[in-house]
């Protein structure tokens, strides 16, 4: 519940660490991501699958507790260590283009308090 709240500052992030389990002592990926971004990312994700139309009546009711956020929406992120520094108001989303569209659609939307629910940023 914690990724989905809303930044209190603009140099809020996470870097997202992903090991290989089948390689333990490679380097693992890092991914840096603005938390807005992360909120966003998790909301969307989660809602999106919660609420899709084509999904079984009753078989979808894990809560927003359980949101995951998959490698292909954060692979964007991987390695931008040169984003830090940057106030994350500037810094470009790098979402799948596809989750703009969905936080835009009243079925998907963004968290309460999240500073996009005003105005969208381009992505």
């Amino acid at each position: 519940m914690k990724s989905q709240q809303p930044a209190l500052s603009l140099h809020e992030w996470y870097a997202l660490v992903m090991l290989d389990p089948d390689a333990p002592t490679r380097a693992p990926r890092t991914f840096i991501i603005p938390r807005d971004h992360v909120a966003a990312a998790a909301w969307i994700g989660h809602m999106n699958w919660l609420t899709d139309p084509n999904a079984l009546p009753g078989g979808r009711n894990a809560g927003l507790d359980q949101a995951r956020v998959g490698i292909e929406t954060v692979e964007p992120y991987e390695d931008r260590w040169d984003l830090l520094g940057t106030e994350t108001d500037e810094v470009p989303v790098l979402l799948p283009g596809w989750y703009r569209k969905l936080a835009a659609e009243p079925r998907v939307g963004l968290p309460a308090g999240h500073p996009w629910t005003s105005e969208l940023p381009e992505w």
